[in-house]
């Protein structure tokens, strides 16, 4: 064939095609993914899972990356049993986690409990809430793995605080509590 003959067959087959062509809408989609999305909703039961199954739900006793279970539980007794606790924590490096537990104090603690953990934060002081007590009061009987499980659970208006920090930052917090204690006794 001759490059004339082969000219006039991709031309006839353009004209074809373009003849055929609707111009109100697109005939072709390269991709249509991109211009129809299929947009799962989180728990949506879906086709191409096996039984019906939700998408996204985490795998049964799986355990998410970074999080650590704490084996006690909320209740008076776990409370009890957490007072027993103590701190994983390297006791060498006992000045680098206060300095970032006072760091984190600061920054989630001391509104309510004060800088110095003596109940007399910013909203306390405002009359915003009421009944935060020191660490200094001797019926509270506070140690580092108490004040752990407090963060963790929370105790009575004061929520957890385990969505917030991770388990190093809670116990560094913790071992800070411990200090503003000692120095609130003294």
């Amino acid at each position: 064939m001759n490059n004339f003959s082969k000219i006039g067959i991709v031309l006839g087959l353009v004209l074809l095609v373009a003849s055929c062509a609707n111009k109100s809408s697109r005939n072709y989609q390269f991709m249509p993914d991109m211009y129809e999305s299929v947009g799962y909703e989180t728990y949506q039961k879906v086709e191409f899972l096996p039984d019906g199954q939700a998408a996204m739900k985490p795998v049964e006793n799986s355990i998410p990356r970074g999080w650590i279970p704490y084996g006690i539980e909320n209740t008076m007794e776990g409370k009890e049993l957490s007072m027993l606790n103590p701190s994983p924590l390297d006791s060498l490096k006992q000045e680098d986690n206060l300095k970032v537990g006072k760091e984190l104090y600061t920054i989630y603690c001391a509104v309510c409990h004060g800088d110095k953990g003596d109940g007399q934060g910013n909203l306390v002081k405002r009359e915003k809430i009421l009944g935060v007590p020191s660490y200094a009061d001797v019926a509270r009987n506070v140690t580092v793995g108490s004040a752990y499980h407090t963060i963790y659970y929370g105790l009575n208006s004061m929520g957890s605080y385990a969505g917030q920090l991770d388990t190093k930052e809670r116990w560094q917090v913790s071992e800070y509590v411990m200090k503003l204690k000692e120095d609130l006794t003294k």
